[in-house]
């Protein structure tokens, strides 16, 4: 299983972002992942308020990433949560698209 590091690497090589939009994974105490869709850019942890900040746990982030988990059943059990702009939420997929391999 990859580190939320190596995963930040995926995503930023990757240019995994919600163009014009402040995305926020949030794992929990594994960490985060900022999605900068204004600046192109992939952090961890960065402090900086997000127009959506989708709550998972690492293991089912990588489950949404594989396919082995359905975006919408996950929300709809309660395993994610989406605070702030939705339509940003809902395009989840493209981002996990970019670490499929």
């Amino acid at each position: 299983m990859p580190s939320v590091q190596e995963v930040t690497k995926m995503l930023s090589d990757n240019a995994a972002v919600v163009p014009g939009k402040l995305v926020r994974l949030d794992f929990g105490n594994e960490g985060s992942i900022f999605l900068d869709g204004v600046a192109n850019a992939v952090n961890n942890n960065r402090e900086v308020a997000a127009d959506t900040t989708i709550k998972v746990s690492f293991a089912d982030f990588l489950a949404l990433a594989d396919g082995s988990l359905n975006g919408t059943m996950a929300f709809m059990q309660g395993k994610l949560q989406v605070e702030g702009d939705m339509s940003a939420a809902m395009q989840l997929q493209q981002v996990t698209a970019k670490i499929k391999k």
